[in-house]
Formats: structure tokens, sequence, C-alpha cells
């Protein structure tokens, strides 16, 4: 008994160490604030500029992530471990550190050559972008990987045996058993993209109605030493990832009943 209580105590920490830490915001935070902040055209183009953004760029992370996982999960191939290693990059690298990365880039020759006849991302919205789909691609393919992981190879072999093609196998074996675990996915992917600071502030700036996003709103608040209006926009990001985690749980938990 003394060992179930110990652990469950420690997950209660959990609880207890973010829950100071959010009840602490709340001391500064005011309601006329918050309703005053959405009848600012500056507040909302920044929180319309973050969900588009992350929504843009979790989607081309998971086009490419699911085809990646799966083959990281169920094939051998040349490059394999190296590109299992380079999926931590995002992470074993700060987020400014990824941001001058891919700013260092776009100065040399081919990175040029891009901005000059593709696309410009440099202190743009497809900055904002491209920082976050680097930031969380190497994540969802991670998350995806295990979930395929979880799925026994044998029920796609017993459908090749059947005559299923490859192909086939993966879209009506693999892909529907791993679909709960892409959502949880997509989600935890896009709450991530969201909350990206780092690369870019870099890559985009912080500029006003063009490249300005929630977090980035509330380091130039912050930067101002406007505690209140920082408190303020933490709470509309909170509370905008908050309440599309809570959608898709609920969505889950109904499909699984």
């Amino acid at each position: 008994m003394k060992f179930k209580s110990t652990f469950i105590a420690t997950a209660i920490s959990i609880l207890i160490i973010y829950g100071i830490l959010i009840v602490s915001a709340f001391y500064y935070f005011e309601f006329s604030s918050l309703g005053n902040s959405f009848s600012d055209s500056r507040v909302m183009y920044a929180v319309y500029t973050s969900v588009i953004a992350a929504s843009i760029a979790t989607l081309m992370a998971i086009l490419i992530a699911v085809p990646a996982a799966y083959a990281l999960s169920r094939y051998h191939f040349r490059f394999k471990p190296v590109v299992d290693i380079m999926l931590e990059f995002p992470m074993i690298v700060s987020p400014a550190a990824l941001g001058a990365i891919i700013l260092i880039f776009f100065q040399t020759p081919l990175g040029l050559l891009i901005r000059e006849n593709v696309i410009d991302v440099v202190y743009t919205f497809w900055g904002i972008v491209l920082a976050q789909f680097i930031t969380i691609l190497g994540i969802s393919t991670r998350l995806i990987k295990a979930v395929f992981d979880e799925i026994p190879v044998r029920y796609e072999n017993i459908a090749r045996t059947m005559g299923a093609k490859p192909k086939v196998a993966f879209l009506t074996i693999s892909l529907p058993l791993a679909k709960k675990g892409i959502i949880s996915a997509v989600v935890l992917t896009w709450a991530k993209a969201i909350g990206e600071f780092g690369a870019t502030i870099t890559i985009a700036g912080s500029m006003a109605m063009k490249t300005e996003t929630l977090p980035t709103a509330i380091f130039m608040k912050l930067s101002m030493a406007d505690i209140k209006g920082t408190v303020t926009f933490i709470v509309i990001l909170f509370t905008v990832s908050l309440l599309v985690l809570s959608f898709t749980r609920i969505l889950l938990n109904r499909k699984d009943d």
C-alpha cells in the first residue's frame, strides 16, 4: 500500500507543480483585460495567425510523418539509424538555435535562390509556418512511429497472404488501427506548433499585424514589463490549446464508446 501511495503522490506532484504556476499567473489576470483583448484587432490578428500557421504546419508535418513513421517502423533501409537519430534534432537543439540554422540556410546561394524565385520566408507569414514545421516534424514522426510499433506486423502479413498488396494492407489494416494514435499525435504536434516561439521569432520576427503570434506577443508584452498584458495573452494561448485538446479527447472517447 505504501508503494502505491508513493507512486500516486508523485503523479499528484505534477498537478501541484503546474497548478501553482497556472494559479500564480491568474493573480495578475483581469477579466476586463480579456474582454478588451477580443476587441483589439492586433490581439485577434495574433490569434488568427497562430491558429492558421500552426494548422498549416501540422498538416504539412503529418503528410510527411505518417509514411516516414511507417517506413521506420516496418522496413530496413540504408541510413535508417541516421534518420531515426535526426528525429531528435529539433529537441536537442534549442529553438533559437534551430531558427538561426534555418535563417543561415536562407543566406546561402541555394537559400537565396529559393527566396528570390520560389518563396521568401524571412520575416513573413510563411516563415512562421516553416519554423513551426521544422520544429514539429521530428516530434510528430516519433509519436506516429510509436503508434505503428504497437500494431503487430502479423495483421498485415495475414492480409498479404490473402492477396492484399502492401498499399492495400497499409490502407485497410495499419492505418485504421493507428487512427486514434495519429489523431492524438496531430493534436499534440498542433499544440506544440501554436506554442512555438524561439525559431519563429528568429525567422519571422514579431511585426504587429504581420508576423506576430501569441507566443511572440507574450514576449513583447513581457519585454515592456506589461505583466497584465502578458498574462492576458498567456490565458488566451492556454485557453485555445486547452479547448482543442479537450475537444479531441472527448471526440476520441466517444469513438471508443
